[in-house]
C-alpha cells in the first residue's frame, strides 16, 4: 500500500542517504539510549525504519540480537558499513513497513524512532504490526515529533497529520501498559537533519 504523502518513499530516501556521511549521525537517539536498559543483553529487538543504522548498530553493541529494516537500499548499505566498523552483527533487510513480514510474538523489544513518514492509515497499520510482533511482556520504545515541532522546523515533515500527540499515542496503544508517555522539548544533535530545539514525545509501553 502506498503512503499518499510520500508516494515515492524509496526514491526520496535513497536520494537523501546518498549524501556524504550519515545525515542523522552515527550516535543513537538519546531517548532510545535512555530507555534501552529496559532490555537485557541477549534480547531480540527490532529497529523499525532504521535508516543508516545508528540505532540498530548501537543496540547490537549493547549485546542485543537486532533485526532492522528500512525502505532505502542506500541507507541499509550504509548501515551495514556502520555495523562492520563497530564490529557487530545486525540482520538488515530492505523493506517498506507494509512488506516486512512482522512475525507474531517474536521480539523482546521494538525501537520506533522518528517514523514521521507514515500518514495516518499507514501509521495505524504500522502500530498494529509493532504490537503484533512483540512477545507478551515485551517493551516498545517510541519517539516522535509533536505538532509544536512545526514552529521549530528543526526536523520532521511539515505535515500536522504525521505528528504525534499524547492522546493519539494513548489511543493507539490502549491495549498495552503505558509505562511512560512524555511530551517535552530537547536540543537534538542528530546529524544535520535533527538539529536544534525540538518538540518531541516519548513512549514506553509493555505488551500485556
Amino acid at each position: 500500500m502506498t503512503n499518499q504523502s510520500f508516494p515515492d518513499a524509496a526514491v526520496t530516501w535513497n536520494r537523501r542517504f546518498e549524501a556524504d556521511g550519515y545525515i542523522f549521525g552515527t550516535e543513537p537517539n538519546a531517548y532510545l539510549r535512555q530507555q534501552a536498559p529496559l532490555w537485557q543483553p541477549g534480547s531480540r529487538v527490532l529497529s523499525v525504519a532504521d535508516g543508516e543504522g545508528r540505532n540498530s548498530v548501537w543496540l547490537a553493541t549493547q549485546g542485543m540480537i537486532v533485526d532492522a529494516f528500512d525502505i532505502s537500499a542506500v541507507g541499509v548499505q550504509k548501515a551495514r558499513k556502520l555495523a562492520e566498523a563497530a564490529g557487530v552483527s545486525v540482520a538488515f533487510s530492505v523493506s517498506d513497513c507494509d512488506s516486512w513480514p512482522w512475525p507474531a510474538d517474536a521480539y523482546d523489544g521494538v525501537a520506533a524512532i522518528f517514523m514521521q513518514f507514515a500518514d495516518p492509515p499507514m501509521r495505524a497499520r504500522l502500530f498494529a504490526n509493532m504490537i503484533r510482533a512483540l512477545k507478551p511482556g515485551a517493551i516498545l520504545i517510541l519517539q516522535g515529533y509533536t505538532p509544536k515541532q512545526l514552529d521549530y522546523k528543526t526536523g520532521g515533515p511539515p505535515l500536522p497529520s504525521h505528528l504525534y500527540t499524547a492522546d493519539m499515542l494513548r489511543g493507539a496503544f490502549a491495549a498495552m501498559e503505558i509505562l511512560e508517555l512524555r511530551e517535552y522539548e530537547a536540543d537534538l544533535t542528530e546529524g544535520t537533519q535533527h538539529h536544534g530545539r525540538s518538540a518531541v514525545i516519548g513512549l514506553v509501553a509493555r505488551k500485556v
